[in-house]
């Protein structure tokens, strides 16, 4: 047979196969009603199992692995459209839809709002960028951040999650995962790095160059052009620069913004000094108990799914089949467990559209452990 008459056979089996998905799902519609009537749980792992098993059998060694990862495919979306007839609702999803409509139409332009670092830091930028007349108080760490707002110290914190250029953040991360605060809101600032020093210090005297590791990752091709200088990571940008202004040394430098060159008296040696001038760093807003402004479409999620092969696609496959928009994925690992991880999911997805509600639903179902961290709109 030539390749014509191959695909003409395959086009006949595909009429039949969309024929047959057809009635499955005109049947899973039934299946639906009964057991909304009898007040029972969409997901039947059992039954599941039973299927998948039955699948292995008749396909055979050959093709099993193909046909069970088909039907667990074929399954989730049936689940999908399950929940959108039945259209259940879980504690959670009752409980977003109130916060949607109970939190005022326009966030805060006044707060009281934890930093870390000190003046001039790049989250003081986020801040001010967020909220037009902002109260910070300054930490000396992350944690603090994160404390402050779990204990109502401050009413928000600003926080880095990810740069273009570096990547994530990756300690944000773990302190999710170990406060219960909630984002209400995320922005991006453009983050322009430079070289500043003593005044009248020159380049060659330099030695060595403080910042925080984020910007030494994105500023690492100036860095390796000077041979006679090494970078030592600190706390902060800001508190990079405001080190190198106290401490009167002049083969001391800092990577901070030009903000900091005004405010602790420093000279730019090197302007621009971020290997790509299109360096964004995108920080989340955080606060005690989740709030949801008008306008929020991204919604931040951890998960912890069983340690067996195919969890993670199963999700994905998940997120497909009711057509969220999966924006961020990181995986950090679970303290005390070896080798077991909790994801961490952005989903781009209106929290007023039905689509919404059933990908929460279908998540909880699905997961080991579900947390949800809030959903919010980004100011760019």
């Amino acid at each position: 047979m030539d390749i014509t008459e191959l695909r003409n056979d395959i086009n006949a089996i595909d009429e039949e196969i969309c024929k047959l998905f057809v009635k499955r799902m005109n049947t899973a519609v039934g299946i639906a009603e009964y057991k909304k009537a009898h007040n029972l749980p969409v997901l039947d792992a059992s039954r599941e199992r039973a299927v998948l098993q039955k699948v292995s059998n008749l396909t055979g060694e050959q093709f099993e692995a193909y046909a069970r990862t088909l039907y667990q495919t074929l399954m989730d979306v049936s689940k999908a459209y399950q929940n959108e007839v039945i259209g259940d609702e879980t504690p959670l999803s009752q409980r977003i839809a109130k916060l949607a409509s109970g939190t005022p139409k326009v966030f805060p332009k006044r707060a009281s709002v934890s930093c870390q670092g000190c003046e001039g830091a790049y989250s003081q930028a986020a801040a001010e960028k967020l909220f037009r007349a902002p109260e910070i108080v300054y930490h000396g760490d992350w944690d603090g951040v994160f404390r402050a707002v779990a204990n109502g110290m401050t009413e928000y914190g600003i926080l880095p999650v990810e740069n273009s250029t570096a990547g994530s953040v990756n300690r944000i991360y773990d302190l999710l995962a170990k406060h219960n605060v909630s984002i209400v809101r995320s922005v991006r600032v453009k983050v322009d790095h430079n070289l500043l020093a003593l005044p009248g210090t020159k380049i060659e005297d330099i030695r060595e160059i403080y910042s925080h590791e984020q910007a030494i990752q994105q500023c690492s091709e100036l860095l390796a052009s000077l041979e006679n200088a090494h970078a030592t990571p600190c706390t902060n940008t800001a508190v990079a620069a405001k080190m190198v202004a106290e401490g009167g040394d002049p083969t001391k430098a800092a990577l901070s913004s030009r903000l900091c060159a005004r405010l602790y008296g420093l000279e730019p040696l090197i302007e621009g000094a971020q290997n790509s001038d299109a360096n964004y760093t995108r920080f989340i807003c955080i606060a005690k108990e989740p709030e949801i402004y008008a306008g929020a479409d991204r919604t931040s999620l951890m998960l912890e799914l069983p340690h067996q092969p195919g969890s993670l696609f199963r999700i994905l496959s998940l997120l497909n089949a009711v057509g969220a928009n999966l924006t961020k994925l990181e995986s950090r690992p679970i303290p005390g467990r070896d080798f077991e991880v909790m994801f961490y999911f952005d989903i781009e997805e209106s929290v007023h559209s039905p689509e919404f509600s059933r990908m929460l639903c279908q998540l909880e179902q699905s997961c080991d452990k579900f947390r949800y961290l809030g959903t919010y709109s980004e100011v760019i």
